[in-house]
């Protein structure tokens, strides 16, 4: 059975960092490109990261460049965001979602997703 699991969602204070896992099953990750969606309350989902089965990586919102980064383990079936800098801002729910094909901002080309993490960042 196919599954995406996230952790390592919190409460940090502003400026301060936090790892996002998304623990993989059910499919070999290295023939997938996996995604991390976030969707802050009252906004619409929005796709911030992807890496692809290259191991090269797509950022797409510019609040998010040069403050968090992608990276998958395939011995661990895991890929992480690695989050830092972090500003009230960047409060949301936090998803992985995983497609074949290419990388992809959009929530409707992933067919398997995750439930989310909460992510809070006080100022």
């Amino acid at each position: 059975q196919l599954q995406l699991v996230e952790s390592g969602g919190g409460l940090v204070q502003a400026g301060g960092s936090l790892r996002l896992s998304c623990a993989v099953s059910g499919l070999t990750l290295n023939h997938y490109h996996i995604a991390w969606f976030r969707q802050a309350p009252g906004k619409e989902r929005e796709g911030i990261l992807c890496v692809d089965t290259y191991g090269g990586s797509t950022a797409y919102p510019d609040s998010v460049k040069d403050r968090f980064t992608i990276s998958r383990d395939s011995a661990k079936n895991t890929v992480y965001l690695q989050m830092n800098s972090l500003k009230p801002e960047d409060t949301a729910i936090y998803y992985c979602a995983a497609k074949w094909s290419r990388c992809s901002n959009l929530w409707a080309a992933f067919p398997y997703r995750g439930q989310g993490t909460q992510v809070t960042v006080s100022s």
